[in-house]
């Protein structure tokens, strides 16, 4: 069997899984806090020929070898964390992380997960939950059902007006956690991140403080996906899979020739 057959349908199976990247990000584009990602590529093993530096005779060794390569395949699918656009929304429960930074969200089995998704509101006890599954927010604030307005400040002071007090009463201080490799946190769905080897333990402090980023209420962080430069991978991406199955056509027109003419 011709080489170029196998090599080719590797190009074939790593531009399938960069489109599927690609169009998750796309998908993804209006998800309040989703971080994109992108799918790394790495060649294949090679058959060594010659090996570089090789003796060719008594005095002189090869300057460069003979290694044919085995093709290509996706290693990974990297997450990039960088920041995405802020927008007001005036919702008092609508929180951001302006810098570093994760909110922190209690799953039902006990376990912590992470978030850039800010969009919270109370349940029927007057706790601060996640809008999606109503997960609870973490450190928990438990929010009084006479209070009449809620603010957080940027150091994540959650405090509330209620009725006949001039001074706000102080209910919680929200803290957000960083890594030392946030791209190795583990998605789950949900706009949820769970901690891996590969990301490090979470470090928790006072939002500002030691390289954590401020809480801004009444805004949302937008995803980080630039929809151009995604339709310009994809555009990419196609190229090099019609590339790819050319050469299985020429592979195939060129077996095809042998076995007719020989």
């Amino acid at each position: 069997m011709h080489p170029a057959l196998w090599i080719s349908k590797t190009g074939l199976d790593a531009q399938q899984t960069d489109i599927a990247v690609i169009s998750n990000n796309l998908a993804n584009a209006a998800t309040v806090g989703f971080k994109k990602s992108r799918a790394v590529f790495e060649d294949l093993l090679y058959q060594t020929v010659n090996q570089p530096g090789g003796q060719s005779s008594q005095n002189t060794r090869l300057p460069s070898g003979l290694m044919l390569g085995a093709g290509t395949k996706v290693v990974a699918s990297q997450k990039i964390h960088t920041q995405g656009n802020l927008i007001t929304t005036d919702n008092s429960m609508d929180w951001t992380i302006q810098g570093r930074g994760f909110f922190q969200v209690q799953m039902p089995d006990g376990t912590v997960a992470y978030t850039r998704n800010g969009q919270f509101t109370l349940n029927e006890e007057g706790q601060l939950v996640t809008s999606g599954a109503g997960y609870l927010v973490q450190p928990q604030v438990d929010v009084p059902p006479d209070a009449q307005s809620l603010t957080v400040s940027t150091d994540g002071q959650v405090s509330v007006q209620q009725p006949g007090q001039a001074a706000a009463t102080i209910i919680g201080n929200i803290t957000t956690v960083d890594f030392v490799n946030p791209s190795g946190l583990m998605p789950i769905g949900e706009n949820l991140f769970t901690e891996t080897g590969a990301s490090g333990a979470a470090t928790e402090g006072t939002p500002g403080l030691d390289g954590l980023g401020t809480i801004r209420q009444g805004a949302l962080e937008t995803s980080n996906v630039n929809v151009t430069e995604e339709l310009v991978n994809l555009i990419q991406a196609q190229r090099v899979y019609e590339m790819n199955a050319k050469v299985i056509s020429a592979v195939d027109q060129m077996l095809s020739y042998v076995n007719q003419q020989l």
